[in-house]
């Protein structure tokens, strides 16, 4: 799974010119899930954005990196993105082999909202499989790339 994690001071997705989502300060996650991912994953991957500590804290000194999304009671735009798994090494054409299929991720990228759901803050997505314009306002600009691979242990 591979997510890139953007902190935003406001974020939206629009399908076929209507806003179907939208934030304000928090989180927009890009969201790429691999054939080989598993519930484990998943449950890695939302207790990370949801823990992950980049937001300021006021009244710390060097004011940086100190809270959660969880603890600023931010929230979260949640886009599903297979081109995330696109590798363009060979050829002039990115190939998408270890991106999940369509029906087997789209389950998956449920789950793992849900996941994020469970914190008990806003959580607003885009439509899986549509052509999506998204927005964001990029707060700092901080941006992250989070991986996790399935292991057979």
């Amino acid at each position: 799974m591979r997510v890139v994690l953007q902190r935003v001071k406001s974020s939206q997705v629009e399908v076929d010119g209507k806003i179907i989502g939208k934030i304000g300060r928090g989180l927009n996650l890009l969201v790429g899930i691999a054939s080989t991912d598993t519930e484990a994953v998943l449950d890695w991957m939302a207790r990370k954005c949801l823990e992950l500590r980049i937001f300021p804290d006021s009244e710390k000194p060097d004011n940086r990196w100190h809270k959660s999304v969880q603890e600023i009671e931010g929230e979260l735009l949640v886009i599903s993105q297979f081109t995330l798994y696109g590798d363009c090494r060979k050829g002039r054409r990115p190939s998408f082999d270890k991106s999940a299929a369509p029906a087997a991720a789209k389950i998956l990228y449920e789950q793992f909202v849900d996941l994020l759901r469970q914190s008990g803050l806003k959580v607003e997505t885009g439509e899986f499989g549509a052509m999506m314009l998204v927005s964001c306002e990029n707060d700092g600009p901080v941006t992250l790339i989070l991986e996790r691979e399935a292991t057979s242990n």
